[in-house]
């Protein structure tokens, strides 16, 4: 996982339900989803 992931304002997306996520505390550790890792939402 990338540390870009965690900081404030990204967006994620679970690619398993569709749900999205905006991180309004950057912080360590993996998000989850569904069981499975977020991965950062394309604009």
């Amino acid at each position: 996982m990338s540390d870009t992931i965690n900081k404030t304002g990204t967006r994620l997306i679970c690619i398993s339900c569709g749900a999205e996520f905006v991180v309004t505390r950057a912080g360590n550790g993996e998000l989850t989803c569904c069981e499975t890792p977020l991965d950062v939402k394309e604009k």
